[in-house]
């Protein structure tokens, strides 16, 4: 209980620096970088629950439907299963997530020992959200969330903050975004706001598909090992090169020493070690 403190409302953002977010066809969740957006706020509903007990928390969205670890396969094949927007006739385990925190972060865990998981990587992966365990240890980190609290159980302010409907969030009083409380889970401080990636994969060959749009990710550390490593993450793939090309001749250069200063915008090919 002590995680979320006195939280009412809630926004989580995931290793990826982007919210989890209800889409509008109201069964859907995501992620996207636009936190200000209603559908990124999730009010907090605490299980009753003994002392010997963990504690157990439901996420309702904006279209008071809530947070559900289903069945069903996110792919056929993998193990990570849908996570969905229901409304279901009875509450059952299925909308129960277990917070276990982890320093300044949280995980979520499900009646079932799995775990909420914002994905990365190309598509479908890609701002998909499932709930599993993460075997690779370059995936460890998408079980790990940020709580932002935007709204607070306060007898003086909840109504106000909540409104008659929860999808006027949005409306709620300016200075509930500047709460800065001991009782609160977390605080967020400013970060930097770091450069922006953009990455093509290339074959066993080295080549890549440049009709494609490249994919691109906000990238806030300062070394190429660090760049390497969230690269992986990013794209689902281990032990890469992470290469530039050549605006004279065209070809590939590894990167090596150092970025380019000033967190300069960046075109990066990410080639496998084993490729010919």
């Amino acid at each position: 209980m002590e995680l979320f403190g006195n939280a009412k409302v809630v926004r989580l953002r995931s290793h990826h620096e982007k919210y989890l977010l209800a889409e509008e066809d109201q069964d859907m969740v995501s992620q996207d970088r636009n936190g200000s957006s209603k559908r990124a706020k999730w009010t907090v509903e605490f299980i009753p629950s003994s002392s010997s007990s963990p504690t157990q928390i439901r996420f309702k969205s904006c279209y008071n439907s809530y947070l559900t670890a289903s069945s069903i396969p996110f792919l056929l094949g993998m193990t990570g299963k849908k996570v969905l927007q229901t409304r279901p006739r009875n509450l059952d385990s299925s909308v129960e997530w277990e917070p276990i925190r982890e320093g300044f972060q949280v995980k979520l865990k499900t009646r079932y020992g799995n775990f909420l998981r914002a994905n990365g990587g190309v598509p479908p992966w890609r701002n998909s959200v499932t709930h599993d365990v993460p075997h690779r240890s370059a995936t460890q980190d998408w079980v790990l969330w940020d709580v932002d609290v935007v709204g607070i159980c306060d007898h003086g302010v909840e109504e106000s903050a909540m409104g008659s409907d929860s999808c006027s969030l949005s409306e709620r009083p300016s200075h509930l975004e500047k709460l800065e409380s001991s009782d609160l889970f977390i605080y967020s401080p400013p970060k930097d706001d770091g450069r922006t990636i953009y990455y093509h994969i290339a074959d066993n060959y080295g080549d890549t598909d440049d009709s494609g749009e490249a994919v691109s990710f906000i990238f806030k550390g300062s070394g190429v090992e660090e760049l390497t490593q969230k690269l992986e993450e990013e794209a689902g793939v281990e032990d890469i090169i992470v290469c530039t090309r050549s605006p004279l001749n065209g070809n590939l250069y590894p990167l090596r020493l150092h970025l380019p200063p000033n967190n300069a915008i960046m075109h990066v090919i990410l080639v496998k070690s084993s490729s010919k």
